[in-house]
């Protein structure tokens, strides 16, 4: 079983507070009871009472274990991949699981962008030797169905079935099970209709894909069993309860950057526990930031907003890393950060298997998180926002009715590219020829802008980068020393989301927290069109239509945003935004 051991500092007192009063409260109880006044005085609250299904999860989800070890069966040998179509919660989870536990499946591919220049990378891939998992808790999300029809298209054009290559995991009676069973979908796995994306972990949504990729599923929900069982000890012996009462004490106090630092072996799952502290508790004013993977600093330099998890290795597995030279220096990070002044929450983990504790253990942290925080951790409210103005983007892009959200007056939307910087001024923009005499834009006025975007950052808020790019390692990179030079020029935390992914992890976040982001949006020209099949619109009017949606969200709830068109050959749009942003530092 995982261990927790929590160095509060001067909040040990609160903490300790927050259990007591929780004790008095009957609050272990009470959740197990799925009592939603936990969250709010009103029961009747749509996606609270209705949402608690992720509880039974442990118990209920071996029932699937034969039908997925069936499943895997049935998979021809010629078949060499499995492709992953989900966003957020439907695809977070397995990515996390087949990362960590390394199973002997088929290799996974996440395939969570609707960038042009992606799906052309994706070009090595062999529809006719490729199994493709179409996940959507709706089955209506517009990314996913887009990636649907567009790998369709391709497997049909090389094999008489193609339904035998695809599988779909949904909420009972979705158009995504109706469309998997109409076209003859080798599997269609309905979920557990009361848990949300973000708490399907323990979920086909987790174990379907995480299986075909070889993990041991059947061990993973051992492990979850056994923390549901801690979990309903009394509160000062609960891992959950004692994670959510500290989460939510930091936050109060102001320390509500949860910065992640973690061995090797478990670098994956903050990309999953990002998501659900970010949806869960970023609404109504308030909110826990997610950092994750970003560029270490001394630990003198990180300021007091910082509460640092640590993720280590424990027992045997410790050991076992030093004999091999590869010894885990991440508990002497964490020590130092403790000795500087910080408080630390260590989680020491000894096997893979472990992950199904440690998903299980947040997803209570987290719900009590929100309960100390007031709360409701189950919605998205601010989410419908985006999705309402990239649909009027798409209008405005002379999408016609059938692109993937309703279409909506282009007057009404006020959305303009004409404010942002542009770095590779040079440059084509798609569909118009290069110009004859490139003339750059004033460098002073392009200094200044970013100057006074840098200068509002104060060192307790967080700088959001949202990149509407491709993807790849060497922008990864470029990503990263970006991020750096950042931290360097404002002290703030910083984080780093990949459009339009982010859009179902963060962007609660960005639109319901804190007013405490800066967010500086990164587009390219996204390329040439790669048509959606069985729609009229391309996968370029939907990825920019996303990124003026989201900007015209944080321009409506009134955040600090700047928008930066990059893109250009060897990074060349990036390196010059990290040149200006260096001049700050």
């Amino acid at each position: 079983m995982i261990e927790i051991d929590l160095s509060a500092g001067p909040h040990t007192e609160g903490v300790e507070r927050r259990l007591r009063e929780w004790a008095a409260e009957d609050a272990v109880a009470r959740l197990w009871r799925r009592d939603p006044t936990l969250w709010s005085a009103d029961p009747d609250i749509p996606e609270l009472a209705d949402r608690l299904g992720w509880l039974d999860l442990p118990e209920t989800s071996p029932a699937a274990l034969r039908p997925l070890e069936e499943l895997r069966a049935s998979v021809p040998f010629w078949f060499t991949d499995l492709v992953l179509l989900g966003m957020g919660g439907s695809s977070l989870a397995p990515e996390v699981i087949a990362r960590t536990m390394q199973g002997e499946g088929l290799p996974l591919t996440l395939v969570d962008t609707t960038h042009p220049g992606a799906l052309r990378d994706l070009e090595w891939l062999r529809p006719a030797n490729t199994i493709f998992v179409v996940s959507s808790k709706s089955g209506t999300t517009v990314e996913t169905l887009s990636l649907f029809r567009h790998f369709w298209s391709r497997t049909a054009e090389v094999v008489e079935d193609p339904g035998a290559h695809f599988i779909a995991i949904t909420d009972p009676g979705s158009l995504l099970a109706e469309l998997g069973r109409e076209r003859g979908f080798r599997a269609v796995f309905e979920a557990p209709p009361k848990v949300g994306g973000r708490f399907s972990a323990l979920s086909p949504f987790g174990l379907a894909p995480a299986a075909l990729a070889g993990a041991d599923v059947a061990t993973l929900l051992q492990e979850a069993a056994e923390a549901a069982d801690t979990c309903k000890d009394e509160v000062h012996d609960n891992p959950g309860f004692l994670l959510g009462a500290a989460l939510g004490e930091f936050a109060l106090a102001g320390r509500d950057k949860v910065t992640f630092i973690a061995a090797s072996d478990w670098d994956a799952f903050p990309d999953w526990a990002e998501q659900l502290l970010a949806e869960s508790t970023g609404k109504e004013g308030r909110g826990i930031v997610p950092v994750v993977a970003e560029p270490p600093r001394p630990p003198g330099d990180y300021g007091g907003d910082r509460v640092f998890v640590g993720l280590l290795l424990g027992g045997d597995a410790a050991r076992e890393a030093e004999q091999w030279g590869e010894a885990d220096e991440t508990p002497d990070l964490v020590d130092a950060l403790e000795a500087a002044g910080h408080p630390t929450l260590r989680i020491r983990l000894e096997r893979p298997e472990e992950l199904g504790a440690l998903f299980f253990v947040w997803e209570v942290g987290v719900a009590m998180a929100a309960a100390a925080l007031g709360i409701h951790p189950f919605n998205q409210p601010d989410v419908q926002l985006a999705k309402r103005l990239a649909g009027r983007a798409m209008a405005a892009e002379g999408a016609p009715d059938g692109g993937p959200a309703e279409a909506e007056s282009a007057e009404d939307a006020q959305l303009s590219e004409a404010d942002e910087i542009d770095l590779v001024w040079e440059l084509p923009q798609f569909g118009h020829a290069p110009p004859r005499t490139p003339v750059p834009p004033d460098p002073d006025g392009i200094r200044e802008r970013l100057g006074d975007f840098l200068a509002e950052v104060a060192p307790t808020d967080y700088v959001a980068v949202q990149a509407f790019l491709a993807g790849g390692e060497e922008e990864e990179g470029l990503l990263g020393t970006l991020r750096a030079a950042l931290a360097r020029a404002t002290g703030a935390a910083t984080t780093l989301g990949h459009g339009p992914r982010f859009l179902h992890s963060t962007g609660q976040l960005h639109k319901g927290g804190p007013d405490n982001g800066a967010f500086l949006q990164l587009v390219d020209d996204a390329g040439e069109h790669v048509h959606v099949p069985e729609s009229d619109f391309t996968f370029r009017q939907l990825i920019r239509a996303q990124a003026l949606g989201d900007l015209a969200a944080l321009g409506q709830r009134e955040r600090r945003a700047l928008r930066v068109r990059v893109g250009g050959p060897e990074g060349l749009g990036l390196r010059r935004l990290i040149q200006l942003v260096e001049e700050f530092t």
